[in-house]
């Protein structure tokens, strides 16, 4: 007898056993700062880009101030900060100063070539100073397929990035962590992890003189750019089944919702970045709001599924921190 379910992810659940999903605490605050971006990535599931200015889409200084204050519960031990580029919000340095201050660690998603926007001079000094962990996107190691998803130039520019952080110790010194994102350029899944991290080691540093600590691989999810490529090109349904075929249950276990918070750029709370896109909050009857959070009652909610979660429980899995199984 087939289990009622309201999407293709819940039933892969129900089929291999597993139930519903739910999270197991919260340690990380992944705070996405606004939408406005200096690049206009053909993948970005967050329609982020240089038009994407004002209040409407980009964090204010009182929200910033909430999520401050959320960090003091000593349960959370990590601020992820996203975007769009998170470093272009006039707000990026005090959260990242404030939560040092407090002890937590600090992870900053960066594209790389935000580094040399007018006004970020400093910014590899900031982030260097603060020990900040830099989590950069490349989707390839060479400049042709990294440049058709993120535009002419930008890989060259993305080296000339790493380099610069590479001078200020990342990469070398164990204090100041620099991880690598690939992810891949059309309708399908990243290859193996760990066999992708060497060819990027040592192709970076045979051609540039650049090290790295960890490369991560991360599925393109369904949604904002790429779900419209996906159905311009008649692909969508065909990756959906991509996906669902590859669900993988040791993957759905490890995901990275379950002990994950998405603070929106205008303070409310979602399980993931991808659920805060898609404006699905979290299901908890308690406040959706950072400035009201209920820690304990988000450790025990169930979690918003959705036919895209499929894209992190297809093959090895996928989260922020690459693979999941």
């Amino acid at each position: 007898m087939s289990v009622a379910t309201d999407n293709l992810f819940d039933q892969s659940m129900h089929e291999h056993g597993l139930g519903h999903l739910a999270a197991r605490g919260v340690s990380t605050l992944q705070v996405n700062l606004g939408k406005r971006c200096n690049q206009a990535c053909r993948h970005c599931h967050v329609d982020a880009g240089p038009h994407q200015t004002g209040a409407a889409v980009n964090m204010n200084a009182e929200v910033a101030a909430q999520v401050l204050t959320a960090l003091r519960d000593d349960r959370i031990t990590t601020l992820d900060l996203t975007g769009g580029a998170p470093e272009l919000n006039p707000n990026f340095c005090d959260l990242v100063r404030g939560a040092r201050g407090l002890g937590v660690h600090v992870i900053d998603r960066c594209n790389l070539t935000v580094l040399f926007e007018p006004g970020q001079e400093r910014l590899g000094e900031f982030l260097a100073e603060h020990q900040v962990e830099v989590i950069a996107s490349l989707p390839h190691y060479r400049p042709g397929p990294a440049d058709r998803q993120r535009g002419e130039g930008v890989f060259q520019l993305s080296i000339d990035g790493l380099r610069r952080l590479n001078e200020l110790g990342y990469g070398r010194d164990h204090a100041r962590v620099l991880n690598l994102v690939h992810n891949p350029a059309g309708s399908y899944l990243p290859g193996d992890q760990c066999q992708l991290e060497v060819d990027y080691r040592g192709e970076l540093l045979a051609r540039y003189g650049v090290v790295f600590n960890q490369l991560y691989t991360i599925t393109n999810m369904p949604i904002a750019r790429f779900d419209t490529w996906l159905h311009r090109t008649e692909q969508a349904d065909s990756y959906t089944e991509r996906l669902r075929a590859a669900f993988n249950p040791a993957a759905a276990a490890g995901v990275m919702c379950r002990d994950l918070v998405s603070v929106g750029s205008d303070g409310r709370l979602y399980d993931c970045d991808f659920n805060q896109m898609l404006s699905i909050p979290v299901t908890t009857d308690s406040a959706s709001q950072i400035g009201a959070m209920d820690l304990a009652a988000l450790s025990q909610r169930r979690i918003a599924t959705g036919d895209h979660c499929l894209g992190c429980t297809a093959g090895a899995g996928s989260s922020c921190g690459g693979t999941t199984a």
